[in-house]
């Protein structure tokens, strides 16, 4: 059983007066998602930069972790993202 790490980008926009998400996109170092993230959220409301560990077997999902933060991103994006 090996563990598959991917990161990913996962863009914010505005639909309504709220933030949803947008498109996500896949990196291929954690460097370069937090530099995608960085650079989309000047062009959109906001990004976040993620570290996903998963069974390369059978994918079940290991971990899910936020590398960072860019512009604006809904309150409970965090709770989201760790199953809460």
């Amino acid at each position: 059983m090996g563990m598959w790490t991917t990161f990913m980008v996962q863009t914010f926009e505005i639909h309504r007066k709220r933030l949803r998400p947008g498109n996500r996109d896949v990196a291929p170092t954690e460097n370069g998602a937090l530099k995608r993230a960085e650079a989309i959220a000047g062009r959109m409301p906001g990004a976040a930069a993620l570290r996903i560990v998963a069974d390369d077997e059978t994918g079940e999902l290991e971990s899910v972790a936020i590398l960072g933060q860019f512009g604006e991103v809904p309150e409970d994006f965090a709770e989201q993202v760790s199953g809460g």
